[in-house]
């Protein structure tokens, strides 16, 4: 969940280590703290609240080495104390985590019957404390201490340490989240992710769960395994990351710049894939596994939040178009229940970043019990992309605002892609319709353009609603999910209490919330089950409840009965939650922007899930 930064090198450390939590504070902000060091001293700020707060704090700082990080609480309350870094007991060593180490309690009784003291609730101080403590007692290097340490912790972590008596050295170590290293020529780059240091380098190391590495100035890079030192070889890798896409540039909030990038997400996604003069869906992952997929008895999709909505959408597809039992699974939940997993079946695992703790979990038992682990994830070199058997990228690009958006609908073009060329090869869907779906498909990003011009039309609703503190959202078929994923965004950034559901369970249970003061969102658009959707306005308006409609283009019906009315374009039952989702992220945006709210940093909540 937390972010956390550090360089070694020639160049002043402060800069560069402040300007990194900016751009990481979507990962955690309710506290930060940095550290540099400078002649055999260090001067150490932390502070809750975001990291302009602890701008304010800091002058002037100088030092070529320094560490940084802000926070997600995990152990203990936001606050001045429990912020990293983390200090040992002699103040010799300083250390920031991200993860969360579960056996620290008996280590704490351990360290107190030692004589060591605590100030702060987190498990980050007892860790910092176990390495002085195996350090000291016998007589080893910093290097040597944080592996024999790592080695009796259970849990997830990425750490960055430094000791004061040798500043020209940082030890990391990585299992579980994510840590990457960006290399120069002298100099040196620690991060959660790339973000930070793509201004200075574009040469990168993902670090592997159970890697460490020794990093000493003017030094080569020391790669090593935690668990018995064994010295290995890094893997560089060039990154292409365009600076553009981490920038707001004319837009208030990275939110709103996201919902709006959407059109070309999904054709970057659609891209190399889906050539339409051809006739053809190329997918690698699919096309080297061709068999597997066409003798599937079965597929289980695992996710967490807006990734299991897309999921949903998935087995929907899924199920259509290949005749392939699916199920969807939450990853909180998948090794818990002691899942029937037989050698040979399916499982698509699913997260934005890839770093996913929970999804993590569940593709690791997953291939334990000998299935076959196709990802989807937006990030490459991430956990999930090294990890699978197979997989595919949706090239959503960056996305910086914790309320995914463009992630949600690059994940279902991927999923579309993977039904109808799976269906293809097990000829459940015939050439006319297989032409109709890629032509259909190509049509996307024009639609979802012309769907984005409605915001004006939305900000007028989101002014009369915006001070309720309930809403309600229905859909039928395969738009349920996308009702699930509208009233998550709104309770997301908004903190309106807000609940999807079938509409057809309206009558056993949501109806009685319904009132005059109840908005309630209905995706009304004309297909299968468009006179069912009517019967539920009807009764909603029966009830005085606010009816906000959206609709196709040309919509009769519905329309008269609603009290306000979105319009969207006419596309496939099948391919309607890429348009009917983009009304509700831009109401789920203008909300939350007239009730004052940080769009991009809701409260308590972070981008990515890295502990669970």
């Amino acid at each position: 969940m937390c972010g956390i930064v550090g360089y070694l090198g020639y160049r002043e450390a402060y800069p560069i280590l402040i300007n990194g939590l900016k751009k990481l504070e979507y990962r955690g902000y309710d506290s930060s703290g940095i550290a540099v060091f400078y002649d055999g001293k260090y001067n150490l700020y932390k502070t809750k609240g975001r990291v302009y707060e602890l701008e304010k704090k800091i002058f002037s700082i100088k030092g070529t080495t320094g560490i940084g990080h802000t926070r997600w609480a995990t152990h203990g309350i936001p606050d001045d104390i429990n912020a990293h870094p983390h200090v040992s007991n002699s103040k010799e060593l300083v250390l920031i985590h991200n993860g969360i180490i579960e056996n620290y309690h008996a280590i704490k009784i351990i360290l107190l019957k030692n004589g060591f003291t605590f100030k702060s609730e987190t498990d980050t101080e007892v860790l910092v404390n176990l390495i002085e403590f195996i350090q000291k007692k016998n007589q080893l290097s910093l290097e040597e201490a944080v592996r024999i340490s790592l080695n009796e912790v259970i849990g997830a972590y990425s750490i960055a340490v430094i000791e004061k008596s040798d500043p020209d050295k940082i030890v990391i170590a990585k299992l579980g989240s994510p840590l990457t290293l960006g290399i120069n020529e002298k100099e040196f780059f620690i991060a959660s992710d790339p973000i930070p240091f793509i201004d200075y380098t574009n040469n990168a190391l993902y670090l592997k769960d159970g890697e460490m590495a020794i990093l000493i100035k003017d030094k080569e890079l020391d790669l090593r395994k935690i668990i018995d030192n064994h010295k290995l070889s890094p893997i560089i890798k060039e990154l292409k990351i365009n600076l553009k896409e981490i920038e707001k540039g004319k837009y208030q909030y990275f939110m709103l710049k996201e919902i709006y990038e959407q059109p070309k997400t999904i054709l970057d996604t659609l891209r190399g894939r889906l050539l339409i003069s051809d006739g053809l869906i190329c997918i690698d992952g699919i096309e080297s596994n061709k068999d597997i997929f066409i003798n599937a008895k079965c597929i289980t999709i695992v996710a967490c939040g807006t990734s299991w909505h897309s999921s949903l959408i998935g087995e929907y597809l899924l199920e259509k178009l290949t005749h392939i039992p699916v199920e969807v699974e939450y990853a909180s939940e998948f090794r818990y229940k002691n899942p029937i997993i037989e050698e040979k079946n399916i499982v698509i695992v699913i997260s934005q970043s890839g770093e996913t703790a929970d999804t993590i979990a569940a593709l690791k038992l997953a291939k334990k019990k000998g299935a076959f682990v196709f990802g989807i994830c937006n990030v490459a070199g991430s956990y999930i992309a090294r990890n699978v058997d197979a997989g595919a990228y949706t090239h959503a690009g960056p996305e910086i605002g914790v309320a995914s958006t463009k992630s949600f609908t690059a994940q279902i073009t991927v999923l579309f892609l993977l039904a109808l060329k799976i269906g293809k090869y097990r000829s459940v869907i015939t050439d006319i319709r297989y032409e109709f779906f890629c032509k259909e498909l190509r049509s996307v990003p024009e639609k979802v353009n012309y769907t984005l011009k409605i915001d004006n039309s939305i900000k007028k609703i989101s002014k009369l609603y915006h001070h309720v503190n309930n809403f309600l959202y229905l859909g039928r078929g395969i738009n349920f999910p996308v009702a699930l994923e509208g009233a998550l965004k709104l309770k997301e950034i908004s903190y309106i209490h807000a609940e999807g559901y079938p509409a057809g369970e309206m009558k056993h249970g949501p109806m009685a919330l319904i009132d005059e003061h109840m908005p309630v969102v209905i995706i009304a658009n004309k297909k299968e089950c468009y006179e069912k959707i009517i019967g539920n306005i009807q009764e909603i308006k029966a009830r005085k409840g606010k009816i906000i409609a959206i609709v196709n283009d040309g919509d009769i019906q519905a329309s008269k009965l609603a009290d306000h009315v979105i319009k969207i374009p006419i596309i496939s039952e099948e391919l309607s939650p890429l348009i009917t989702i983009i009304p509700l992220q831009l109401l789920a945006y203008q909300i939350a922007f007239l009730r004052g709210k940080n769009v991009d940093r809701p409260r308590n909540l972070a981008k990515s899930v890295t502990v669970e």
